[in-house]
């Protein structure tokens, strides 16, 4: 399986443990007493939030300013997946040789193909980074909302940013988006697992956003559409040219 389908599951298991949590609990909680590494992350992006309100009059466009510094922040660890992806794809053939002449051999594949990924300096987890980057942010924000009466309690458009979005708007909005940033992707469509990604990630994120207070889901529209600009840039050869699309 997939080490990116892998991570997708634990994503979805990390949605389904942070939804279970007590509200009451979280809604009573004083993050003013909270200490530590990550509460201290927490309050960063609640205060954030909070002094970006202040200055605009909208937490909803306050989640969108936050959402597009934290993108830029990570921007690099994007870089050196599209990198990765890219050096994967021009390693595609000779890896395909070494699945045929060694598909009998387990163990002399898994040498040969890590031979061969030491060789071209290659690291095939570094794809799998920026998902695994999104998972703590995911809950920080989640943390930051729920923690937050201001935020909590805030309306944007016909959304309370602390509820589930009544007419799941959001989450077909986080699912398309999503969809739509894999495509502006230049990735081997012909790969099957690549063809299940790119409709389980849709179908997760769905899941995840209509099941998450909408002020998430708003993160996730937010950031699949600096995905899609980025990719835009990212993703060009030295003509111009979107690669994998001439």
């Amino acid at each position: 399986m997939s080490k990116k389908i892998i991570i997708l599951f634990l994503v979805l298991a990390l949605t389904v443990f942070i939804s279970g949590c007590s509200i009451e609990e979280m809604q009573n909680r004083d993050l003013s007493e909270s200490t530590g590494l990550w509460w201290s992350f927490v309050k960063l992006l609640s205060t954030l939030m909070d002094d970006i309100e202040d200055v605009i009059g909208s937490y909803g466009i306050s989640i969108l300013i936050v959402t597009v510094l934290i993108r830029f922040i990570v921007l690099p660890f994007m870089i050196k997946q599209i990198k990765s992806m890219r050096a994967m794809q021009k390693l595609q053939p000779e890896m395909n040789k070494i699945k045929e002449k060694y598909k009998n051999n387990q163990e002399k594949l898994n040498q040969e193909t890590m031979k061969l990924f030491q060789t071209h300096n290659v690291n095939p987890l570094a794809g799998c980074l920026p998902l695994l980057i999104q998972m703590p942010i995911l809950i920080a924000f989640y943390q930051a909302i729920m923690y937050n009466p201001d935020i909590r309690e805030a309306s944007f458009l016909y959304l309370q940013l602390g509820e589930r979005d009544p007419f799941y708007i959001i989450p077909i909005l986080a699912a398309a988006t999503t969809y739509w940033q894999q495509k502006t992707m230049s990735i081997n469509m012909d790969n099957p697992q690549t063809k299940m990604l790119l409709y389980l990630m849709p179908a997760m994120i769905l899941f995840i956003s209509a099941t998450l207070p909408s002020a998430l889901g708003l993160y996730w529209v937010y950031s699949n559409l600096f995905s899609v600009v980025q990719n835009h840039f990212l993703y060009r050869d030295k003509d111009g040219q979107q690669e994998g699309k001439k």
